[in-house]
């Protein structure tokens, strides 16, 4: 079945999902929410309220993307830091490189669905805001110019995101965000 309910508003809350990502380059073995959107139309990414809070160390999958798996790009995001600056789950999401594995496994089925990193990229925040990344990054399934790319929908892909660069005025200036395709195709 979906791993949300399809009727649940994405103005709703954080919703549990059965996933885990495992990313062994950086040691991550991380449990993964569902979330939706702020009413800025942003990828609401939870806060810690106290600084061991598990969200520091919770990945958040955007239910209003793809699903991991399926055809289509399925996008994650992560903490770079907690309150205090410590380092949170994707704080070494930068030391990925191309090539290297990054698995979403079903805690329920125990099915683990590989990925391969294809692309790093880093993106100030005005070229983050800017919709053709935001396409590429959260994918085009709601885009006009998704006749395009027939191609890219068909392929299984993710992105994960996370903050970079410096602290200035209250958040990080650059956005990261690793692209990755899944591995390999059942004939």
């Amino acid at each position: 079945g979906p791993l949300v309910d399809p009727n649940l508003s994405l103005m709703t809350g954080p919703v549990n999902v059965p996933l885990e990502i495992h990313i062994p380059a950086l040691e991550i073995r991380a449990p993964v929410i569902g979330v939706g959107l702020t009413e800025n139309n942003a990828m609401a990414s939870p806060r810690g309220s106290r600084e061991n809070d598990p969200i520091w160390q919770t990945i958040f999958w955007y239910r209003g993307g793809g699903i991991p798996g399926n055809p289509g790009m399925a996008t994650f995001a992560g903490h770079y830091d907690d309150t205090l600056g410590r380092p949170a789950v994707f704080a070494y999401l930068g030391e990925l490189q191309i090539g290297n594995l990054i698995t979403v496994r079903d805690v329920w089925s125990g099915l683990a669905i590989p990925f391969i990193v294809t692309e790093t990229r880093s993106y100030t925040e005005a070229e983050a805001a800017d919709p053709a990344v935001l396409a590429r990054v959260f994918g085009t399934g709601s885009g006009g110019d998704a006749e395009a790319q027939p191609m890219a929908d068909q392929v299984s892909q993710l992105t994960l995101i996370t903050c970079g660069g410096t602290w200035i005025d209250g958040s990080f200036n650059l956005r990261l965000v690793v692209y990755a395709t899944r591995a390999s195709y059942p004939n």
